[in-house]
């Protein structure tokens, strides 16, 4: 039995059944036993692989998004690059290098990443020793001023509430202990007050569940507030759905394949859909200008990644220009990577719109 499974237990048995947030919160995040807090779940050798893995491409062209960004905010003196879960760094390294031939821009950089893991730090340290970066724990550490915040695979672990429509009534979904001390799924009694649930999610059939992100929509509100007041843009990138919809996408994934959910806790990865509307409402709610989301395969090709690709075929060997045509395939295939994941920004007022939203069909968009 893990320590992380004996510490659950102990605490239901304590305190009663806990929410699938608290759940999600305590396997992730455990400041001793959490899955980020103890490993490097990254690569062939972990649990899952994220785009700036799959090629130096995707880093690439997200600091030429960047770097537009910076000039369309009339190239301030100081601008903070911030990125929220920064895996290994890869993506800040590869974005900051592609920023650096942008005249004027490389010496006006701060570099910030809001990390809770030791051990990623560690690998973040190796790949952006040169840019002395500042770690946070959150993001109410950032310091003030004019920014481009990236976000890539970084809402999906955010702990989500499942609501379940009950006849008339909602209920929660829940972790509790089964007779034999197994942990199951559960429900609460009928909650008092109705929930407040995404648009168009009120009338749901019996027994839906729908997912609704608190902590999602607080980092979204409390960003744009930052970016309404203070100037940039900020760019998420994640798997999800463009329109709320109700649907059970809590899941574990361990060694690349899927996982139970209440099964070793601590030891698996731990995601749920990003619902893009939800957080959409949310930034405009705050006043900030929301474009997208686009499927990740319209953006990266709006950007010029099949061009970037072309490049560096040039250079390369036939077994590199293989891996480049593999990498391209995955990052921007609607049956790979290109349709599930999305992209969306949010741009404090004023601001034209950024690389990659301008002049798209709207069959690009996602829904």
């Amino acid at each position: 039995m893990s320590d992380l499974l004996d510490y659950l237990r102990r605490c239901i048995a304590h305190e009663g059944p806990i929410s699938v947030a608290q759940y999600m919160e305590t396997c992730l995040a455990h400041p001793e036993h959490g899955y980020y807090i103890t490993r490097d779940p990254l690569g062939a050798i972990g649990d899952f692989t994220t785009a700036p893995e799959i090629s130096q491409m995707f880093g690439e062209l997200i600091g030429l998004w960047a770097a537009q960004v910076w000039q369309t905010m009339g190239a301030p003196g100081s601008v903070s690059w911030i990125e929220l879960g920064p895996g290994r760094g890869t993506l800040s390294a590869d974005a900051l290098r592609a920023m650096s031939g942008v005249p004027g821009l490389k010496q006006r950089i701060e570099v910030h990443l809001v990390e809770t893991s030791p051990v990623l730090r560690q690998c973040q340290t190796a790949a952006l020793q040169s840019w002395a970066p500042t770690w946070h724990d959150s993001i109410d550490t950032l310091p003030g001023g004019p920014a481009i915040i990236i976000a890539n695979e970084f809402f999906d672990a955010l702990p989500i509430r499942q609501l379940v429509r009950a006849g008339a009534e909602w209920r929660e979904r829940t972790v509790e202990l089964s007779d034999s001390g197994e942990l199951v799924f559960g429900q609460t009694p009928a909650l008092g007050i109705a929930p407040v649930l995404p648009a168009g999610l009120s009338n749901v059939k019996d027994g839906d569940i729908v997912e609704v992100s608190l902590a999602a929509m607080g980092v979204v509100r409390t960003l744009t507030d930052r970016l309404r007041d203070q100037g940039g843009a900020a760019l998420i990138i994640d798997y999800g759905h463009g329109a709320s919809a109700p649907g059970d996408t809590l899941q574990a994934v361990k060694g690349h394949a899927f996982h139970d959910v209440l099964q070793d806790p601590g030891s698996a990865d731990l995601t749920a859909h990003v619902d893009f509307a939800q957080l959409a409402v949310t930034a405009r709610k705050a006043a900030g200008v929301v474009y997208g989301p686009l499927t990740q395969g319209a953006f990266l090709r709006a950007l010029g990644i099949e061009l970037r690709a072309e490049q560096l075929r040039a250079k390369a060997n036939l077994e590199q220009s293989i891996a480049i045509d593999s990498a391209l395939e995955r990052l921007t295939a609607g049956d790979a990577m290109g349709r599930l994941f999305k992209v969306m920004a949010i741009t404090a007022p004023g601001l034209s719109a950024p690389a990659g939203f301008e002049n798209l069909h709207s069959s690009d968009d996602s829904t």
